[in-house]
């Protein structure tokens, strides 16, 4: 349309106003600069640098008219293709992953929510921490294996080496899980949570001072509202015991190890997140099962039962059943979830995690709060969100 406007003008200009040309000089290009314009020939004209899409020569095509390729399927009607295109599927594909992610936080905050409901129920009628520690694991082991025998879930591929990495991780989970229990049969299950929130301090110090870790500044002073917190916690907690603090601190060591020992000795093991827990619970199970014998015993918990099933009845057994069952249920999701997304959204899970089951649990067992204990816990866990942000 340029062209034609121009040879319209030039026309006009030779016929009516031809003296008018001699006003404009013509403008010699130096050789070189003349050789590669003449070389180059016109210029087609563009109106952007970035085309949005790469047109073949009109030429080229031609010469390829009698085998045309198929376009591809983002090509436009006359074989153009852009430059960046998407991957067909990506945004449907994200929202996929996003609402299965979505699934398992919700599905592992429920499921944790109940446990720690039913395993309280059990600990105030049945006060008997141990065998309740190993009838958590012993559910969850029977469950893998009977899926593992049905083909409901695909056994995992291990040898010796495996086990062997897996000895200390698995030592580490039992004694957390055992101090865990002991916590919760002595003091409420809020106030286990609470200082159960104290992990990443822990976690700090032991890589400090026992591996030589150096984290930057905002990590320790992230570490200050935890202690601080948890410090306010126990202080003005009404009912407060010392095994009970005492079996929440040695957890959170305990768990602390454990995910240590997990990162060092199981790195290129290439397991599910679900089969790494079932061969967690069924190791620990073997680690746990004397010591429950020899710390209670078959007559402590005969007597024990016998009197909770007078009290509370047959719902007493389906407590045990599903505190059991809901414990395994709980720790395999979090584990298939962590297979999902990163450490620092799994730990930003958790601490909200820790607030739902606080909060169920005031709420069903009444547990009384004062406003400077409720500040205390609020402090702790803001705390460890701010961590693992930092």
């Amino acid at each position: 349309m340029l062209a034609a406007a121009a040879s319209v003008k030039l026309s006009t200009a030779g016929t009516a106003t031809a003296p008018k040309m001699a006003l404009f000089k013509p403008l010699h290009l130096p050789p070189l600069f003349a050789a590669a314009a003449a070389a180059a020939g016109p210029r087609p004209l563009s109106l952007s640098a970035r085309p949005l899409y790469r047109q073949q020569d009109p030429l080229f095509l031609a010469s390829r008219v009698a085998s045309p390729a198929p376009p591809p399927p983002s090509a436009t009607a006359d074989g153009a293709r852009p430059v960046e295109a998407a991957p067909a599927g990506a945004a449907p594909e994200e929202a996929a992953r996003r609402a299965k992610i979505g699934v398992y936080f919700a599905t592992w905050w429920a499921l944790n929510v109940i446990f720690n409901i039913y395993n309280k129920k059990v600990l105030n009628a049945f006060p008997y921490p141990w065998l309740t520690s190993t009838l958590s694991l012993a559910a969850g082991s029977a469950i893998m294996l009977a899926s593992w025998a049905t083909r409901i879930a695909e056994a995992p591929a291990t040898d010796l080496d495996f086990w062997k990495a897996l000895s200390p991780v698995a030592i580490a989970h039992t004694i957390g899980h055992v101090a865990a229990t002991v916590s919760m049969a002595k003091v409420a299950v809020s106030f286990t949570h609470i200082i159960k929130s104290g992990e990443p301090a822990f976690s700090v110090l032991v890589s400090r001072f026992f591996l030589g870790e150096h984290f930057p500044a905002p990590v320790y002073f992230s570490l200050l509202p935890i202690i601080g917190g948890c410090a306010l916690a126990a202080i003005t907690e009404l009912n407060f015991n010392m095994i009970g603090f005492m079996g929440a601190m040695i957890s959170n060591l305990a768990f602390v190890f454990r995910n240590i020992f997990s990162k060092k000795g199981m790195k290129g093991k290439s397991v599910s997140g679900m089969n790494y827990y079932a061969c967690l619970s069924m190791l620990s199970l073997a680690i746990l099962l004397p010591f429950a014998f020899a710390m209670e015993g078959p007559k402590v918990w005969a007597a024990g039962w016998q009197k909770a099933v007078a009290e509370i009845g047959p719902n007493f057994v389906w407590w045990v059943a599903a505190q059991s069952v809901f414990y395994h249920l709980y720790n395999q999701v979090s584990y298939m979830s962590l297979d999902e997304i990163s450490p620092l959204t799994f730990s930003i899970g958790n601490t909200m995690k820790r607030i739902s089951v606080i909060v169920a649990s005031i709420i069903i067992f009444h547990t009384p709060v004062q406003p400077i204990n409720a500040l205390g816990a609020a402090i702790a866990i803001l705390g460890t969100f701010i961590y693992s942000q930092v």
